[in-house]
């Protein structure tokens, strides 16, 4: 620790730099990375000490708060002022109650593959329905599937038995790839950026565009139907 003044290392003792905390996170959130960070301190999730140089460093207890934010947030898309909130309340020594349900305690199990004749039996789908999704690019060709997959199919077999086949909605895949170059367009100048509250401002707002597109998609159908239907 050539460099570092005598009084920083003594009270850093035991805490984490900011690589190191990396290193013990990313294998649970690949996509972590030093500016999400420090927006995640921006925003009051974590307030690591600071040496006199002015290194930020980390307890223990910041890191499990780290892992228990980023884990609601990933999987189960809370935003962040809701994540702060409970985590505040817990600061406080209150008992609030936990914004989603407490996770098993046994090992999940990874996330199920579907080999072709497994994703036809799930879906109950015909070969051929397969072929023709494949063939118009509905679905993409794979040795194994994964469970969206099964749930695009199912939906493609419902669509089949009132004459709706793969190459009638060829068109709406290709309409959310125009949805997601939208969006990816409106938080491009944010995800430039250098600094961690621009590119962390992306990452949020990126599923927030796309929702509100779908909401605006929904809106059209239901008018478009009931134009239909009056």
């Amino acid at each position: 620790m050539a460099g570092v003044p005598a009084r920083d290392r003594a009270s850093s003792a035991g805490l984490l730099s900011i690589g190191q905390v990396l290193a013990r996170l990313s294998p649970e959130f690949p996509g972590l990375s030093s500016s999400k960070l420090r927006f995640l301190e921006v925003q009051g999730i974590v307030t690591p000490t600071r040496t006199e140089s002015g290194y930020r460093k980390f307890a223990p207890a910041d890191v499990e708060r780290l892992r228990l934010a980023l884990t609601l947030q990933r999987d189960h898309y809370l935003p962040l002022h809701v994540i702060r909130g409970y985590l505040d309340d817990v600061d406080a020594g209150r008992d609030p109650v936990t914004p989603i349900p407490a996770p098993p305690t046994s090992i999940v199990a990874a996330p199920r593959r579907y080999r072709r004749d497994e994703l036809l039996a799930a879906a109950g789908a015909a070969p051929q329905l397969l072929n023709d999704a494949i063939s118009t690019g509905v679905i993409a060709a794979a040795e194994s599937y994964t469970e969206q997959t099964v749930a695009l199919l199912r939906c493609l077999v419902a669509l089949d038995r009132h004459g709706i086949e793969p190459r009638h909605i060829r068109t709406l895949r290709q309409s959310a790839e125009r949805d997601a170059a939208l969006v990816e367009s409106a938080v491009a100048p944010l995800a430039r950026r250098t600094d961690a509250t621009s590119r962390g401002r992306a990452e949020e707002l990126a599923p927030e565009l796309a929702r509100r597109l779908e909401e605006v998609r929904s809106i059209f159908l239901r008018s478009a139907l009931e134009r239909f239907l009056s």
